[in-house]
């Protein structure tokens, strides 16, 4: 037996359109500074007392310094992201999660079906689960499948994509689930049409409606996937381990699927 392995998330670079908005530019994009090995021979002569001809062809080592948020990329929120509080508890940070949430059985939901900035209902779950015929059980790890990471580096990635929906993300929690991810940029709807839709309710409760649910219950979400359709429906393993921040609202993520072949 073999195991294929499937990296669900994107790359980290400069420039990227990917990460550009208008209204965020300078909050989601990476800066990254490349010293190659010619820039460092200096460095190495340096730390080591030599002269440039004792290293091999004159050349020092390979280095770079990023500037990024921590919402950067494929990320993984944490429970404080959502709120300073979840049921009159104090939310955890990126470091406090247990280790335990971020490796289990993972599960793909393919709601490709839906239209850019309508809502996941329950219903659509239910469809989706009845046609897998399984059933959500404690400890999965669920990816919403809408092939939204197809448009990445372009700026219709920013705009363009189906969202959760409140209920619906309740009833995943309600199964028992900690981590839900989705191959969009964002968890709910895009920002303009939840400014939208707001503007026509006046209801508070429209604004940032499925993260806000972590008010209430203890989840994380994972933000800006991919390859998702290079995934079966289950019957796989994953694990979603994010970068320990101290006191940190969210942490980059690797994701990777391990499919038995």
């Amino acid at each position: 037996m073999s195991i294929k392995f499937v990296d669900l998330s994107v790359t980290i670079k400069e420039p990227n359109p990917g990460e550009i908005r208008e209204d965020l530019k300078e909050g989601l994009t990476a800066k990254i500074d490349y010293l190659s090995h010619e820039d460092t021979a200096e460095q190495m002569m340096q730390v080591f007392g030599c002269e440039k001809e004792d290293l091999p062809n004159g050349l020092g080592w390979a280095n770079e310094s990023i500037t990024l948020t921590t919402h950067t990329g494929t990320h993984l929120d944490a429970p404080y992201h959502y709120y300073p509080t979840v049921n009159g508890e104090r939310a955890k940070t990126i470091d406090e999660l247990p280790l335990e949430w971020f490796y289990g059985d993972g599960v793909v939901l393919d709601l490709t079906f839906k239209n850019d900035y309508e809502e996941v209902t329950i219903d659509d779950l239910k469809k989706v689960l009845s046609e897998m015929d399984y059933e959500l059980k404690e400890g999965d790890i669920v990816f919403l499948r809408f092939d939204a990471d197809k448009k990445y580096g372009k700026p219709e990635y920013w705009t363009d994509f189906p969202g959760m929906s409140a209920e619906a993300t309740h009833w995943i929690i309600d199964h028992g689930i900690k981590i839900i991810g989705t191959d969009a940029m964002g968890f709910d709807i895009p920002f303009e049409k939840i400014a939208e839709k707001f503007k026509k309710t006046g209801d508070p409760k429209d604004i940032w409606a499925a993260h806000r649910v972590g008010m209430e219950k203890e989840y994380c979400q994972i933000e800006k996937l991919a390859n998702l359709d290079q995934l079966p429906s289950h019957g796989f393993k994953v694990m979603t381990f994010p970068i320990s921040i101290h006191k940190a609202s969210a942490g980059w993520v690797r994701p990777i699927a391990m499919i038995k072949k």
